[in-house]
């Protein structure tokens, strides 16, 4: 393997690494946040149609990750394995999520049909556009520090995204409704601000970052040997549970809040406030992450703030509804928590890449994070469905006054249900192996072996 000597990663290209995330947010937030009630209540589809429909679909669509992250480790292209991705998906991601939420207007059975075959062509095309992203990171630098620094960036404007989808779509939609018009037409119109943004973002990532890593030139594995390593790389597979219990919660969470405030707060407006003053947690989080861990490791870390996070999330369940100031204190120490754990987690994945590395020899980032994502897509998928197929069996019926069985079904899915998955993946941590040292003693031999200089 060869690479250049380690340098510091300039703050130009973090930001735009950064802002490839902020551009993937606008899709995935607009989906997570939005999507369940958009289909519910404006779309007109049955709960447990949609619950269906957005377990489904994420989940067959998930398996493509490792196949789009195998392909990316062997694509050879003058642009590096993973950027060029960025630069073919970008222009259909904007597209498709402005007709996603296009609304047409269709018979029932046509509007469940056109919902399938978005949801699909979407989920497609960002897994094309995201997966390599996210493998990108582990290639831009050898440095495990350079790597958590890179990911504070690349959260913190991922968190971004998050702000202005979740804060700001639904003033976005009622502004942007016309005189006559329905709530389609505002979230058709809000779509398309978001789409063109995102195109724009994606292709500023892909013209300032640049590959530094690449595969050792003696390397010749097969897939089969991939993912022979993969499965015998245990710091992954805490990892992975890890990442599968925190999307879960976060695909319930972010899903549940709109029916939250529009029936159990009985405001739907103030969700918007709710979402900005947690988003703006989350990059505050985010930004101190390198703060944090210049005090404490990124394992003990990992497991106190996901535990804090948890926590904060299942104290909302026993505050009073139309209490907003202790709702928005319980948020704002969860989001805090939450804010430098995705950094250090996608730090930690790079770490286990160059782990298998060391261990095996073999090196297969795209194929790593790709399979990754798909523990992501995979807890994404069963956390949007819980809330079709539970708001189903409470009874759930769109645009009217919620029975009181109702209400407490969307409280549990709100609050206690992400408070629990998040309190297991705090315990899961514990079971990562790696520490600082471990990781500074395998950058060092990888880096002896290529006869380069070891990271600083």
């Amino acid at each position: 393997m060869t690479t250049t000597p380690p340098a510091r990663l300039s703050f130009r290209e973090k930001f735009a690494y950064g802002l490839g995330d902020t551009a993937c947010n606008f899709c995935f937030q607009a989906i997570n946040i939005f999507l369940a009630i958009y289909y519910t209540d404006t779309f007109g589809l049955d709960a447990a149609a949609a619950g269906t429909l957005m377990f489904v679909v994420p989940l067959v669509v998930a398996f493509l990750n490792p196949v789009i992250g195998a392909l990316a480790d062997r694509t050879e292209t003058r642009w590096g394995k993973f950027r060029p991705y960025i630069l073919w998906g970008a222009l259909p991601l904007g597209v498709l999520a402005w007709v996603l939420f296009a609304s047409p207007s269709l018979s029932p059975g046509g509007r469940l049909a056109y919902a399938y075959v978005t949801y699909t062509l979407i989920l497609v095309v960002y897994a094309v556009v995201n997966t390599p992203y996210g493998a990108l990171m582990g290639v831009m630098s050898p440095s495990s520090d350079d790597r958590t620094s890179l990911n504070s960036y690349r959260f913190a404007c991922a968190f971004l995204g998050a702000f202005l989808i979740g804060g700001f779509v639904p003033d976005l939609k009622a502004a942007l409704t016309p005189a006559g018009g329905s709530a389609a037409d505002g979230y058709r119109n809000t779509m398309a601000i978001f789409a063109v943004l995102s195109v724009a973002m994606l292709l500023f990532t892909f013209w300032n970052t640049r590959e530094r890593v690449v595969n050792p030139p003696e390397q010749k594995s097969s897939l089969r040997e991939d993912l022979g390593d993969l499965k015998s790389n245990w710091p992954w597979m805490v990892l992975f549970f890890v990442g599968f219990l925190n999307l879960a919660n976060v695909g319930l969470r972010s899903g549940a809040g709109a029916y939250y405030f529009k029936y159990v707060h009985g405001n739907e407006a103030a969700m918007g406030n709710f979402n900005k003053v947690g988003f703006l947690c989350f990059i505050a989080g985010a930004l101190a992450t390198k703060l944090f861990t210049a005090r404490w490791s990124r394992r003990s870390l990992l497991i106190v703030l996901t535990l804090v996070n948890g926590g904060g999330m299942f104290a909302c369940y026993f505050v009073d509804p139309q209490n907003l100031p202790l709702l928005y204190a319980c948020n704002i120490i969860a989001s805090f928590a939450a804010g430098p754990t995705p950094a250090i987690v996608w730090s930690l994945y790079a770490d286990t890449a160059d782990y298998g590395e060391w261990k095996f020899r073999r090196r297969a980032t795209g194929l790593l994070i790709s399979a990754m994502v798909l523990a992501h897509k995979m807890s994404m998928a069963l956390g949007g469905a819980m809330i079709g197929w539970l708001l189903a069996y409470y009874g759930f019926v769109a645009n009217l006054d919620q029975t009181p069985r109702v209400l407490h079904g969307i409280s549990l899915i709100f609050n206690v249900l992400p408070g629990i998955l998040a309190l297991g993946a705090g315990l899961v941590s514990i079971l990562y192996p790696l520490d600082e040292a471990k990781m500074k003693e395998i950058e060092r031999e990888l880096a002896a072996r290529k006869g380069v200089p070891a990271p600083a």
